[in-house]
């Protein structure tokens, strides 16, 4: 085994990214970059990945055992990890990832998907094989956000209904899509393709899609098809169904207590769901078990230092004793470095020194004081980050419109009393404001706690009546009553008062003779009235309570309000009542004050400071319920590029919880989104607000509220763009029909019996890097020229002639003398001046971007004209 383990870290970066080696011969070997994403299955890997966070960054190690891995090489890597840990000051977290049941984070590192690769070291296969062509292999795609693809057996009987494959003959893919693969397997599949063409063979590939529900449509495909696998007999079985764990099986989490102080292991359980924070002490170490499908070993700062070594062994020997699979993910956690998936299995994680923000819930009556946080509203749009942290889309001046569900249909309110919700009621509220210069609608639903079913469903249902006035454009967010979020606030301009109960239907309004109602805020933009029960028991020193009877209105102001508090609570005070107001300061009240409110009793009249923050990152997941069965699945590192037409994805920011309906999405899992939604506060282990607001945004029409929570959002990303992503990318393939043009060598048999040339030459003679049974052919010789296409040498006679174009998917390209710096009038016939680039041969596109073509068309518009003017070709 070796030793100097300094020197297989030496070169180690400190840069954001990603760092991976494999064990070769029990040694570190590191991997090239144009081979990450691929791993061996008989082999092991260990991974770094560093990231910037706003306190500095944060670095991950994972060790990857490959199924085929031997157990020497599985000891190796865990020995390195912990060198590696060691090495880099003990922060580290440390995943064990094993094959087929990599964690979300690992995966997330991989966009294009994981490629498990047949062999390994031991098996004489090279890691590195560019630009080779003499291929032949079958890959077995699954995954949908987190994809991996998984090289089978090269005939029919690896094929099934369900998933999308492969078939890899090195300059050409053919991809053979499932009848019940939907169109995001499709597409990423695709982008799969894409991915091993450009990174393994300089975008030389040609790929062609064969819909196996219609495979008579794509005949030169399958004949390439059937000449590497033969005729297919028989039917085509099931695909197997993903085992992946509901939110049922995630929710049940229990806490052990690890320790050897006696001199053998005890492990010792301490808590089940609702876990705290406090029940983890520095001194001591722990496993939290979450249903048997991860299992965190947590460390202490203070804890032994050989119990912290030991953390992934006994980590290993719990996941044995409990009859978990071999592949249950294993996640080793340091004191204060703890990841957001462990700190959301907590009720309630806080962070020393840092003052109360994200995740703050109110009970009312009882609050403490907490000072508000002032910032310039003008700097919304510049900032969307902002924007989602304030959960303030715009300044709140844009047009208000409430209706009351009444008899199941809506009603119009009187704007003069727009503000004023009963809590026997439901309400809608249309809020249009202007957004790039045109208009953009938040449609909120709010919901009385003495509502009844009925109106509640109507809401709901009048929701989407009203939505589709407005081209299902409309942001719908579901308002509990209390709940209320902060723009929703800010639009009443400090006129917001919730009554307990009664209604505002006309003639009515439920009213007792003395009403209580305690006002919080500072500005227009944050102040809110809530009636609590007339009793002294709801006072509250940090706050101003109006308190309203049949002869007088007082304005009770406790010891710890503000000069803005006070100035707030009296313009509220003005909208409940006309008389006059009588203001009283904590500890000088009137007699008639103590007999209104029932006589003295104890109330919270401790200054209280600012509580610590809970810190809580937001998190978002792909939804799906069509089994039956709720399941989520985590994308990790998320950004904009994770949204897919065909999905329902939900993003958890802890205050609020967002719904993203793609245009594509099915209509089962639209109607079931918002069920999903609250099955998933339901069933979180943390045990959330059930009434947490849950906020539906549709493609397209994004508020920056849910923008400002992704990196670079691109607003014009969808923008007049016709079709699914898959649907564009496909179309992009043009005619495959010159596919089968190429030689391909497949036992030495042209797949066309046509005389004529190929459109591309033989690839050059190399040695099979999959055992391939025979080698190939010898190249006839080439001519040196770069050019794609093939060359005829002129006539001795002829006079030189300019080049003529290439063909390829049925479409004409040119080499890039013919395009750059030529004038219009001298561009070849056909050719749109605007869009150049678009005609450049594969090679030359490739040269010149550095980039494939594919990725150049997912660029931004102001980007891509950037890139043209550059290289001349504007």
């Amino acid at each position: 085994m070796p030793t100097v383990v300094p020197e297989a870290f030496k070169h180690i970066s400190k840069e954001q990214g990603l760092q991976i080696w494999s064990i070769e011969k029990m040694e570190l070997v590191p991997v090239p970059p144009q081979a990450y994403g691929s791993f061996f299955e008989g082999d092991c890997y260990l991974i770094l990945f560093i990231r910037r966070t706003a306190s500095g960054s944060s670095q991950a190690i994972h060790f990857w055992i490959g199924s085929e891995s031997s157990q020497d090489e599985q000891g190796a890597v865990a020995m390195y990890v912990t060198q590696l840990d060691d090495h880099l000051g003990g922060g580290p977290t440390q995943y064990r990832e094993a094959q087929g049941s990599e964690s979300p984070e690992f995966k997330s590192y991989f966009k294009s998907g994981v490629l498990y690769k047949k062999g390994g070291v031991a098996s004489g296969f090279q890691h590195v094989e560019t630009n080779v062509y003499n291929i032949r292999r079958l890959l077995h795609v699954k995954g949908k956000k987190n994809v991996s693809a998984k090289e089978v057996d090269l005939s029919w009987n690896s094929f099934n209904r369900g998933d999308v494959f492969l078939l890899d003959l090195g300059k050409v893919i053919v991809q053979w899509n499932a009848p019940r693969s939907n169109r995001t397997e499709r597409l990423k599949a695709l982008l799969l393709a894409k991915d091993i063409s450009s990174r393994e063979r300089g975008g030389r590939v040609q790929v062609g899609i064969v819909d196996g529900d219609a495979e008579d449509q794509h005949p030169e495909l399958m004949k390439i098809m059937t000449a590497v696998l033969g005729e297919r007999r028989g039917e085509l079985k099931e695909a197997e169904p993903d085992q992946r764990a509901d939110q049922q099986q995630k929710a049940n989490i229990r806490l052990y207590h690890v320790s050897d102080n006696t001199g053998s292991l005890m492990v010792q359980e301490v808590a089940t769901r609702p876990l705290t924070q406090d029940l983890l002490k520095h001194e001591d170490c722990y496993i939290l078990d979450q249903g048997g499908v991860t299992i965190f070993m947590w460390k202490g700062k203070a804890a032994n230092k050989d119990e912290k070594r030991a953390g992934l062994n006994r980590a290993l020997g719990f996941t044995k004793a409990k009859g978990y699979p071999a592949s249950t993910n294993v996640v080793l956690l340091n004191d204060g470095a703890e990841s957001a998936i462990f700190k959301q299995l907590f009720k309630k994680w806080t962070v020393k020194g840092q003052t109360q923000g994200l995740g703050k819930k109110y009970t009312v009556g009882k609050i403490a004081k907490v000072e508000q946080t002032k910032f310039n509203v003008t700097e919304l749009h510049a900032r969307p980050d902002l924007a989602a942290h304030q959960r303030m889309v715009d300044d709140a001046s844009g047009k208000v419109e409430v209706w009351r569900i009444e008899d199941n249909e809506l009603a119009p309110v009187a704007p003069r009393t727009y503000g004023q919700f009963y809590g026997g009621d439901c309400y809608l509220v249309l809020y249009t404001y202007m957004k790039n210069g045109r208009p953009a609608y938040i449609l909120y639903m709010w919901q009385g706690r003495h509502a009844s079913p009925g109106e509640i469903a109507a809401s709901a249902y009048q929701a989407v009546n009203l939505d589709n006035q407005y081209n299902d454009e409309a942001v719908q967010v579901r308002v509990v009553m209390n709940k209320e979020p902060r723009h929703f606030q800010a639009i009443f301009k400090g006129k917001l008062i919730i009554f307990e109960g009664g209604t505002g239907r006309g003639g009515q309004v439920e009213e007792g003779p003395i009403r209580l109602f305690q006002v919080r805020g500072t500005t227009e933009l944050n102040t809110k009235a809530t009636e609590v029960s007339a009793r002294a028991s709801s006072l509250n020193s940090n706050d101003i309570f109006v308190l309203r009877t049949e002869q007088t209105t007082y304005l009770w102001c406790g010891k710890g309000c503000s000069g803005d508090e006070r100035e707030m609570a009296k313009s509220v005070a003005n909208d409940l009542s006309k008389r006059e107001k009588q203001t009283v300061l904590e500890g000088q009240e009137p007699t008639e004050f103590w007999a209104a409110l029932g006589g003295r009793a104890p109330y919270a009249s401790d200054k209280r400071f600012q509580e610590e923050e809970s810190e809580y990152d937001p998190r978002l997941f792909e939804c799906s319920n069509q089994t039956g069965r709720f399941i989520i699945t985590e994308v990790f590192d998320f950004s904009q590029e994770d949204l897919d037409e065909d999905d329902i994805m939900l993003l958890d920011t802890w205050e609020e919880v967002f719904l993203w309906v793609g245009r594509s999405a099915n209509d089962y899992e639209k109607k079931e989104s918002v069920t999903s939604a609250r099955e998933y506060l339901q069933t979180h282990p943390s045990d959330r607000d059930p009434d947490t607001p849950i906020v539906t945004v549709k493609q397209g029409n994004e508020p920056l509220t849910f923008t400002g929570w992704f990196h670079a959002w691109d607003p014009h990303k969808w923008t007049g763009v016709a079709g699914s992503s898959y649907d564009r990318m496909k179309g992009d393939l043009g005619d495959v029909s010159s596919i089968t043009q190429i030689s391909v060598d497949l036992n030495d048999t042209n797949l066309n019996s046509s005389s004529s040339p190929p459109a591309f030459p033989p690839p050059p003679a190399f040695s099979p890097p999959f055992g391939s049974p025979s080698p190939p052919a010898p190249s006839p010789a080439r001519s040196p020229s770069p050019s794609p296409s093939p060359a005829r040498s002129p006539s001795p006679s002829s006079s030189p002639s300019p080049p003529g174009p290439v063909l390829a998917n049925g479409k004409q390209y040119y080499r890039r003398e013919q395009l750059m710096d030529v004038p219009v009038e001298d561009l070849p016939p056909g050719v749109d001046p605007q869009r150049k680039e678009q005609y450049l041969t594969e090679e030359d596109f490739v040269d010149i971007f550095q980039m494939p073509r594919d990725k150049f068309n997912t660029l931004a518009a102001w980007r891509q004209a950037i890139l043209k003017r550059e290289y001349n070709l504007f």
